[in-house]
This record gives structure tokens, C-alpha cells and sequence, in this order.
């Protein structure tokens, strides 16, 4: 059974940085393949960005590339997310998710099989 914990969300302004952390419980983390999400209020559970369980390649929402960096620490089994010039338009609560079946990167949320209990992030403008 794998725990996901994520912190690090908070109020920030625009422009500003956060960066993201995702504690994982449990074996093989190595090979999980790890995504964050986010929920705005009103709006659909969006992909963020992810990394492969397979071969710790990335991949980024148009949204937010060049801004976001997801980076893994194997052996902390630790997943962050760096995310940089935020905007208004980021705020959402942010949910860490592990795909401990088949490590391979989806923007699926329904690729993944656990879910952390979300942090809020909130950009003021």
C-alpha cells in the first residue's frame, strides 16, 4: 500500500515560486510513475506534469511548461514540483498520484492508483 503526502502549497503572489513536495510510502518507488494534478474550484481535475516510472522522463501541461519542473528523488521517495512565475490562473489545490502498476507516464488521472490528500496553492495578483 502506497501513502502520498504532499506540503509546500501556501499563498504566494504572481510571479512568485513554491515549490511542491510529495512523500511516498511503500516499496519500488523507483518505479512508479508520479503526476501531479490540480482542481481549481469550477473546473475540471487537470493533468500538471509527470514523471516515468520507467525511465524518469517528463512531461509537462502546455499550461504551465517552462514554469513547472517535476524532479524525483528515489531514494527519499520523494517527488517535487518546482513551480516558478506563478499566475492567478494557478491556483487550485495541487494532488500528488502514483501509478504503482505500470510506471508508465499518463495524463490520465485514472492511470493512477494513489492519490495524496491535495495542498492549496494561491496566487494573488
Amino acid at each position: 500500500q502506497t501513502q502520498l503526502v504532499e506540503s509546500g502549497g501556501g499563498l504566494v503572489q504572481a510571479g512568485g515560486s513554491l515549490r511542491l513536495s510529495c512523500a511516498a510510502s511503500g516499496r519500488a518507488f523507483s518505479r512508479h510513475a508520479m503526476g501531479w494534478f490540480r482542481q481549481a474550484p469550477g473546473k475540471e481535475h487537470e493533468f500538471v506534469a509527470g514523471t516515468s516510472g520507467n525511465d524518469g522522463g517528463t512531461y509537462y501541461a502546455d499550461s504551465v511548461k517552462g514554469r513547472f519542473t517535476i524532479s524525483r528523488d528515489n531514494a527519499k521517495n520523494t517527488v517535487l514540483l518546482q513551480m516558478n512565475s506563478l499566475k492567478p490562473e494557478d491556483t487550485a489545490v495541487y494532488y500528488c498520484a502514483a501509478d504503482t502498476r505500470w510506471g508508465t507516464l499518463s495524463t490520465r488521472g485514472s492511470a493512477y492508483d494513489f492519490w495524496g490528500q491535495g495542498t492549496q496553492v494561491t496566487v494573488s495578483s
